[in-house]
This record gives C-alpha cells, structure tokens and sequence, in this order.
C-alpha cells in the first residue's frame, strides 16, 4: 500500500527550528523525524511513499535529493577537466517518495485531495509528519481489512491535547470532537487506513480532514478505531523533540525497529 505522510504546516509551536525548515524534516537522531516515519512503514514492507508537502516544500525536494549521494561512498574525478563520479557503495533503502507541493495555506484536507491521482483507485495508509509510533502497521491493516468500513485510525489513550473520540464496544467511533486539555480519553495518533471512497469526503483547500469529514465519516458509520496500547508520541514543542531525543540517545526509542548508531550531537551553545 502507498503511504501519504502530511508534511506542509508551518509548526507555529515548534518556530525555534520550523522556521528554517518543515516541522517533519526537524532532526531527532540526526535524522528528520519525517525520515523515522518512513522507516517505521517501510519495516513492515511499506516502501512507496507519498509526501504532501506545503511549507518549505523545497526544503523536502531538496533533501531527498541528496539522499543518494549523502548516504554513498563516491569518487569524484576532476583530472582532464572532466567532472566524473564513481558510486562505491551506497547505503539506501528501497523506497519510491513522490514529493507533491499541495499548497503554502491548504488545510489538511485539502493536501489529501491534492494527491489523490498519485493514490488512484487503491487502499492507502496516511499519518502525519510529526509523530512516531510502535503500532504493528500489518495488523492495523488487518484489523481494517476485517470491518469494512472506508476509515481507520489508530486511538491511543494518553493525556493530550489533540481530536478527542467516543469509541463504543465493536470499536467504532460514535463521536468525534475537538481537543480539550483536561481530556483523557482516547484519540487521535494518526497511522490511518483508508478507502479511496474517502476522497469523496474532501472538498477544497480549505478541508480539515479532521473536521466535517471525519466526523460525517462518523455519523455515517464508516470510521474504525484500532486501539494502540503501546508507545506514540507527536513533536509539538522543544520538549518533545527532547524527550524523542532521549529515547534514541539511550537506546529506548520504541519506534526504532531497525540497526542505525545515533550521532552524538552535541547542543549548540547560543
């Protein structure tokens, strides 16, 4: 399955590093947070990406880019006045990213809809850009194969401040409201199964996914909730982003799955 990753807000609550740079290419591990997302899907075989960029979207082209020849061993040869290079080694994974500029201003909706032709007729898996999760990405699929229906989210219950669900018994959602912070209840983290049906929800750029559409989804009976018991965690604000840093500075990052040293990188003095 393709997977649509949204990577076009401005990250107005992270501004200290969003400024220069899209919130989801913001470093943790010496490696965008962006980048661990993809590594999470691509574990379990999901390789063919889709990034709707907006913000800084030249910031993303650009760095997948250079992905090649940053993660190589190469030759270059300037002798003769010839500029050749030779490719050694090169240290890649088998992933296919499609980087699509959905708009500076566009809602979340509305980037979905932007790459809906790059999607086409298929079940797509969809999660944002800042934030990272342990959830068995096969048996989500599973569980959203079983039911039917055209949507499924992973829940997690944690004390947050983001879209709030009312999960009944069979786990389908009954209700869906805005975040309050004195909420515990589960919701929303993301990590999305849906039917291309879905599209037929979104209308303009100015469609917030996780407003009408979600909750006429809701009324409609067609979104599912896979309850994740495990780790999740968003990067809002410089105390996120240190607390992710943490996890994989100790070896604790219940998200990384795969073998890569993390850089010791050492905080630059202002």
């Amino acid at each position: 399955m393709k997977v649509v990753l949204l990577a076009g807000g401005l990250g107005s609550r992270i501004s200290e590093e969003s400024q220069l740079k899209p919130k989801p290419m913001i470093e943790i591990g010496g490696m965008p947070i962006l980048w661990h997302i993809m590594k999470e899907y691509a574990y379990y075989g999901h390789t063919e990406f889709i990034i709707c960029a907006g913000y800084k979207q030249e910031y993303i082209k650009e760095w997948f880019a250079n992905y090649f020849l940053h993660n190589s061993d190469v030759s270059f040869d300037f002798r003769n006045g010839r500029n050749e290079m030779t490719v050694h080694h090169s240290f890649l994974e088998s992933w296919k990213v499609t980087i699509v500029d959905t708009g500076y201003n566009t809602m979340t909706g509305g980037r979905i809809k932007r790459i809906q032709e790059y999607v086409g007729g298929e079940t797509f898996l969809m999660t944002y850009g800042d934030g990272v999760c342990d959830v068995d990405i096969n048996k989500l699929i599973e569980f959203h194969k079983s039911h039917g229906k055209l949507a499924t989210l992973t829940a997690v219950k944690i004390a947050q401040d983001k879209g709030i669900l009312n999960i009944g018994g069979d786990n389908a959602v009954k209700s869906f409201r805005e975040k309050n912070l004195a909420d515990g209840a589960p919701i929303n983290a993301g990590y999305m199964v849906l039917e291309p049906e879905v599209f037929n929800y979104l209308a303009d750029d100015t469609c917030v996914f996780e407003q009408e559409p979600l909750c006429k989804l809701t009324e409609e009976g067609h979104l599912m909730s896979y309850i994740h018991q495990g780790f999740w965690q968003c990067m809002d604000n410089v105390r996120e982003k240190e607390q992710l840093e943490k996890l994989l500075k100790e070896n604790k990052a219940p998200w990384k799955k795969w073998e890569r040293s993390i850089p010791n990188i050492p905080k630059r003095s202002l």
